[in-house]
């Protein structure tokens, strides 16, 4: 790596720590050309600039898409059916993560919105934004 490279905002644990126990989506803005990413990285992913700042992205979004696991890793045999959902957050950021309870194609749709809740599994958990028992 070169010298000439800026530091990262934070490490890689550090960003995970954020939402395992922190309960906070951070991200990052790219000052050049606007970007919001939930993707760890020393340069923006769009335009490559070293410029970015880090920033606390949002907790809601919409389903941009999604699938049914069946057969998850081991963190997640009890939780199996799930959905493991790509979300397109409030401010423009993309983020995946999983959804509990979602158990067929039927039971979620494109589009529907959705929040970040915290959980004591690994990930970034989601779930209905209208489901008021998983409220924090």
């Amino acid at each position: 790596m070169s010298d000439d490279l800026p530091a990262a905002s934070h490490s890689i644990a550090e960003f995970i720590h954020g939402y395992e126990e922190d309960h906070v989506l951070r991200g990052f803005r790219c000052p050049k050309c606007s970007l919001v990413t939930a993707t760890w990285g020393l340069a923006c992913p769009r335009c490559g600039s070293l410029e970015r700042t880090e920033t606390r992205l949002a907790d809601s979004g919409k389903v941009a898409a999604f699938t049914i696991l069946s057969v998850p890793g081991d963190d997640f045999l009890n939780d199996a059916p799930y959905a493991y959902v790509v979300v397109d957050l409030d401010d423009g950021a993309r983020v995946t993560g999983w959804m509990p309870g979602v158990k067929q194609q039927t039971d979620l749709t494109i589009g529907e919105r959705v929040r970040f809740v915290p959980s004591y599994k690994p990930g970034v958990q989601f779930v209905k934004d209208a489901d008021p028992s998983a409220r924090r």
